[in-house]
C-alpha cells in the first residue's frame, strides 16, 4: 500500500457516488421544502464538491457552498464555476457564517454532521446553521441511521470499478457499527495485481433523532420533522436507512 497515494480523497468519494441518480432522488423533496417555506437562498455548510449547491443554484437561488476541504472547494469551484449567486468558500460547519442577510435555508447532507468529534460539535454546528438562517427559515440535516445495522459484522454496501488518476481500480465500500458509533470502511484494489492500494476506517456518530431534535430546539427550531428517507417515509429507528429533520426556525 501507498499510504501518502489517497491523502485527497476527493475523486475517491465522487466515484462511490452516482450523482445523477442521487440527485434526481432527492431533487423532489428539496424542491417541496423551500417552495414550503419560500426560500430563495441557501448556504450548504458541508457541501462537498458542490453537487447540490450547484443544482440549488440552477433554480435561480442564491447559493453558498462551504465545506473545511480544500481540496472539495477546489473541486466545485472547477466543476461548476464563481458565478453570479454561487459561492464557495472554505470554512467548517463549527465555524460562524458571515452573511450580509440571512439565508432562507441552511442545510448539512450526506452523513456530514455525523463525521463531527463529539455531540457538543454537533451542538455547535446546529446553533451556527440557525444563526445564519432568518425567522422562519429551514435547517435541514441528513445523516445516516446507524442504528439499522447489525452491531460487529461489516455490512458491504459498494464494490464499483473505476478509473481514477492513479489508474483502473476496484473500489469497494461498507460500513459497520460498533455500539453507539459507526465506521465508514473503504478499500482501494489493483484488480490486475491484485493488491491494496489503500484502505481506512472513517468513525462517525450515531446520532439519534431525540438528539438532534433537542439540539435543534436549543437553537431556536419552533417546528420539527422526521423522516425516514427523501420520499418523506416515517422514520423507523430499526428499518429506515437515513434520518433527516427538517426544522423550521422561530
Amino acid at each position: 500500500m501507498s499510504p501518502g497515494l489517497f491523502q485527497d480523497r476527493t475523486e475517491v468519494y465522487e466515484a462511490l457516488v452516482d450523482w445523477p441518480k442521487r440527485l434526481e432522488r432527492e431533487e423532489p423533496f428539496f424542491r417541496h421544502w423551500f417552495r414550503e417555506a419560500g426560500v430563495r437562498s441557501v448556504v450548504d455548510v458541508a457541501c462537498g464538491i458542490g453537487r447540490h449547491a450547484a443544482l440549488f443554484h440552477s433554480w435561480g437561488l442564491r447559493v453558498e457552498g462551504a465545506d473545511i476541504s480544500p481540496a472539495m472547494i477546489d473541486g466545485a469551484r472547477r466543476n461548476f464555476g464563481q458565478l453570479e449567486g454561487l459561492q464557495w468558500t472554505v470554512r467548517g460547519f463549527e465555524e460562524p457564517i458571515p452573511c450580509r442577510r440571512p439565508f432562507d435555508a441552511a442545510l448539512c447532507t450526506g452523513n456530514s454532521l455525523a463525521l463531527a468529534p463529539d455531540h457538543t460539535a454537533v451542538q455547535t454546528a446546529l446553533r451556527q446553521m440557525f444563526s445564519a438562517v432568518r425567522p422562519g427559515g429551514l435547517v435541514i440535516v441528513h445523516v445516516l441511521n446507524l442504528w439499522r445495522l447489525p452491531n460487529g459484522p461489516c455490512v458491504w454496501q459498494k464494490s464499483k470499478p473505476v478509473a481514477l488518476s492513479v489508474g483502473e481500480v476496484l473500489l469497494v465500500k461498507g460500513v459497520h457499527r460498533c455500539g453507539d458509533r459507526g465506521f465508514v470502511d473503504l478499500v482501494v484494489l489493483d484488480p490486475r495485481k491484485g493488491i491494496r492500494l489503500h484502505e481506512e476506517s472513517i468513525h462517525f456518530l450515531g446520532l439519534e433523532a431525540k438528539t438532534l431534535a433537542d439540539c435543534a430546539q436549543d437553537a431556536g427550531a419552533a417546528e420539527i420533522q422526521w423522516f425516514g428517507g427523501y420520499q418523506n417515509q416515517t422514520y423507523d429507528r430499526q428499518l429506515s436507512r437515513d434520518l433527516i429533520v427538517v426544522a423550521t426556525k422561530q
